[in-house]
């Protein structure tokens, strides 16, 4: 595609959830422009990305449809079969198991970096038109379309922009969209753990008054954690030496897969409750980050992110069998409503989740283990929870 030309769609930002969108695109053939900030660099095995996802079947079946699925698991990703969930102070445990629902896995922890590499990979096969390095500059947008400016000179037209640029979203704040935040003063310390007992493809979660812990399986007998403290205890956690940060997250855990111990370098970041008034400004749609973001103690975040992707794919795919508009104001309309409602639902339930369990206030802690306990004891409750959470 010529530096003129105008596309169907322009998607803003190359990450996971903003390269899968470029991919469900052009999968309609629809000309579709792809603009990011940076070229990712590539995915080693050898250095493996600290964040990771708890990725959903219905989210690999997405990337499945654009060839890249296989590409992910011949990689490495590793399938847990079970979770458990449970307080630290008493009350019963919540669980799931595959066997129960039929499944031979409830789904997959995926490194970000490798999912963006295959990503990208597929992006030329599919007709992509790439611009990196190139950061948005301008827009100006009417009943027909958009036009952005790039800090490279060029210019990029099209019928609908998608703002997959992240929280800080630039696109989101030329189109004037806001969003209501709220901080939770917590941070989220990662890493790369062995443990003295095997992770038995289990995805772990033990709730702490001071914020959730969890033990993700990885490939090579390690975990994953993610493990969230209060801004201040994390600095703390952080300066830990080895031995000390072992100690301490062994304790956190209560001994549960016996002796941790760290064999990657630790990072934190920060936590909050982020969510756009609005996922549609004009002919600019807001997706993943840029729309929403939610606590990662469900791991959802990602997941949210790539529906709103298949929800629009669907939305234009419809509209296409149907010889009608794809980008008529209505239908990007009915996909916002939509997508706000089910983002909003999810990121106050984890919210209210983390709000419960991140507290020793007497009345929260007498009513959390039991709550657990309930849940764990009626399976139909247990697989509704993990359905929804699964995308099924």
């Amino acid at each position: 595609m010529s530096r003129g030309a105008r596309s169907d769609v322009v998607v803003v930002g190359g990450g996971v959830v903003g390269a899968a969108c470029a991919l469900a695109l052009a999968g309609l053939d629809l000309d579709v422009s792809l603009v990011e900030a940076a070229e990712p660099a590539h995915w080693s095995p050898s250095h493996p990305d600290l964040r990771v996802f708890a990725f959903a079947p219905d989210n690999a079946a997405l990337l499945d449809g654009f060839g890249v699925w296989r590409e992910v698991l011949d990689a490495r990703a590793q399938p847990y079969r079970r979770m458990r969930v449970w307080d630290a102070a008493g009350g019963g445990e919540l669980a799931f198991d595959a066997d129960a629902f039929g499944r031979g896995e409830l789904g997959w922890i995926v490194e970000n970096g490798l999912l963006v590499d295959r990503l990208w990979s597929a992006l030329s096969r599919a007709g992509v038109d790439v611009r990196a390095p190139a950061r948005v500059e301008a827009l100006e947008q009417d009943d027909d379309g958009v036009r952005l400016r790039l800090d490279d000179g060029s210019r990029v037209d099209a019928r609908v922009a998608v703002a997959a640029d992240g929280a800080e979203s630039t696109l989101r704040r030329l189109a004037g969209g806001e969003v209501s935040r709220h901080d939770y003063g917590q941070r989220g310390v990662v890493a790369y753990i062995e443990t003295g007992q095997p992770h038995e493809d289990t995805a772990w979660q033990r709730f702490l008054p001071s914020g959730p812990l969890a033990v993700l399986p990885f490939a090579d007998g390690r975990s994953s954690i993610v493990w969230t403290l209060p801004d201040a205890r994390a600095a703390q956690v952080l300066a830990l030496d080895d031995e000390a940060f072992a100690r301490e997250l062994t304790r956190a855990f209560d001994g549960r897969l016996g002796p941790m111990r760290a064999v990657s370098k630790r990072a934190a970041f920060p936590l909050r409750l982020q969510l756009a008034q609005s996922h549609v400004h004009g002919r600019v749609l807001v997706v993943g980050d840029a729309a929403h973001v939610v606590h990662p103690l469900a791991g959802q975040g990602v997941n949210l992110g790539l529906r709103d992707v298949a929800a629009l794919r669907d939305a234009v795919a419809d509209a296409l069998r149907r010889r009608a508009d794809w980008a008529s104001p209505p239908r990007l309309a009915r996909w916002a409503r939509v997508r706000r409602s089910e983002n909003a639902l999810a990121a106050h339930a984890y919210d209210g989740i983390n709000r419960l369990f991140s507290s020793d206030g007497m009345h929260r802690t007498l009513l959390r283990g039991p709550l657990l306990g309930l849940a764990g004891r009626m399976p139909p409750l247990a697989e509704v929870l993990w359905r929804r959470a699964a995308g099924l």
